[in-house]
């Protein structure tokens, strides 16, 4: 989730429809221009007995990110309620490197242009982290969902609108404070150059981002046991909230664009209003009234471009725009997974030909077909339904395999090589394994937990961290 890195509150005030395109419209670039940004998640434990570390305990979360002062980071900090000054993130050449609710570790990487800078950064940080970590006494765990911890038992940061989410969320969904105590994501982030490129691209990863849900599966224990899913991490977006969430069927219309967004985010609700360097609870007011001077967390008060900005951050369907689009399907995972996973957008989105090929393979399903496959991803992975094809009944699996294609061709058509004359095809190797040998990530740790580790989770963590 996002970190506020700008105090400031001098934004412009918002006085016409046309500043709420605005940012998605800046984001339109020169194909020389696109770049790839990837984020990706990864659990904190206490070496000695695996539970999560709180914020202030002594090598805990906090220490963490202080540590990391050692290779150039710098502290952003937030004000408490109390008007203690709290280290929230940390900031660098490599991005930002930030917490989720329950002291998930975040690297927010920088844009970069090619997989092979993607991958090096992926790495300096995990090797950075390591570091930290030998002298704190912590680890970390590649999952997408914690295997063994009830809600109860995990820290909450002090970060200002966790505590506003955490209010709300109970009130709209069963499942959104597990969605923000309990998970983990891997991210990719990408550019367009016109809103018609931004269109199509919105739609094909909209379309395929099941099948980045099914390859990723990396979540199927809860609480010590399986809980009879592969990716429990997106079932759980299933229940958290509906009028944030979903597949948005609206991008597949006709004159889907820029206004057609923001007319969806003006009826997503809102959580806050950053002001003097806090947030104001604003939780379940519409940004429509705010854009009137009737917002009740602040009347007569019009918003300003960074208000809007705060706000398109607050939603989260499989895939989200704001000055870029957002790739939100996977799970958490390993370092090769980490790469994998821009590996995959960027070879599907950043290529012509792989683009239109792409399109062309989903082009034809139909909305209740879309929302049916996201449905059965979670339980089914790979052996979700998919439209049926010259009336043949088909599964995601067969279809996996020609979409890598696709995306092996636009990798391979982008031309970019490393200092040893390497393309980036070579980044998705884990998924061309996972197609090959038919089973998901989840799939492989259950067979160890009802095998080998004969029902023991702690056995995840000998196995599973960084």
């Amino acid at each position: 989730m996002s970190t506020h890195l700008d105090t400031a509150t001098q934004a412009p005030v918002i006085t016409s429809r046309d500043q709420l395109a605005a940012p998605m419209a800046a984001g339109e670039k020169p194909r020389e221009r696109w770049r790839i940004g990837t984020e990706h998640e990864k659990f904190v434990y206490a070496g000695a007995d695996h539970h999560a570390p709180s914020y202030v305990e002594s090598g805990g979360i906090r220490d963490m990110l202080l540590s990391l002062k050692q290779f150039g980071w710098e502290e952003i900090f937030e004000k408490g309620p109390d008007g203690t000054q709290n280290v929230i993130a940390m900031k660098g050449a490599d991005g930002n490197i930030s917490l989720e609710p329950a002291g998930q570790l975040e690297l927010s990487g920088a844009p970069l242009v090619n997989l092979h800078e993607t991958c090096a950064e992926s790495a300096r940080h995990i090797t950075q982290v390591k570091a930290v970590a030998e002298k704190t006494g912590t680890g970390f765990l590649g999952l997408g969902m914690w295997p063994d911890k009830t809600r109860a038992e995990l820290p909450v940061m002090p970060k200002g609108r966790y505590a506003i989410m955490l209010r709300h969320m109970p009130r709209v969904g069963s499942m959104g404070l597990d969605m923000m105590l309990r998970t983990c994501t891997i991210q990719t982030n990408l550019d367009y150059s016109s809103e018609p490129d931004m269109v199509k691209k919105f739609r094909v990863s909209l379309a395929l981002q099941p099948l980045a849900t099914a390859l990723f599966a990396n979540s199927p224990f809860t609480e010590g046991k399986p809980n009879g899913y592969l990716s429990y991490r997106s079932h759980i977006w299933s229940d958290t909230d509906p009028a944030r969430t979903g597949m948005l069927p609206f991008v597949f219309e006709d004159g889907f664009g820029y206004e057609r967004y923001v007319d969806y985010m003006l009826d997503v609700p809102m959580y806050f209003v950053y002001r003097d360097g806090r947030y104001i609870d604003a939780a379940g007011q519409s940004f429509r009234d705010f854009l009137a001077g009737k917002l009740p967390a602040l009347p007569g008060e019009l918003p300003r471009e960074s208000d809007w900005i705060d706000h398109l951050s607050t939603a989260f369907p499989e895939v989200r725009l704001k000055s870029f689009l957002e790739m939100r399907g996977a799970d958490g995972g390993p370092t090769s997974r980490i790469c994998a996973l821009p590996a995959l957008w960027v070879g599907l989105l950043y290529d012509q030909g792989a683009l239109d090929a792409a399109w062309d393979l989903v082009k034809d399903w139909t909305m209740e077909e879309r929302e049916a496959l996201r449905n059965s991803v979670p339980k089914l992975a790979l052996d979700a339904p998919i439209a049926a094809k010259n009336g043949q009944t088909r599964k995601l699996r067969d279809i996996a395999g020609e979409v890598l294609d696709i995306a092996r061709s636009g990798l391979r058509a982008r031309g970019q090589l490393n200092a040893i004359g390497d393309d980036e095809t070579g980044y998705l190797a884990p998924l061309d394994d996972i197609v090959r040998s038919g089973k998901v990530p989840a799939e492989r740790l259950l067979e160890r937990y009802h095998g080998e580790w004969a029902g023991d989770i702690s056995r995840i963590y000998e196995e599973k961290s960084f």
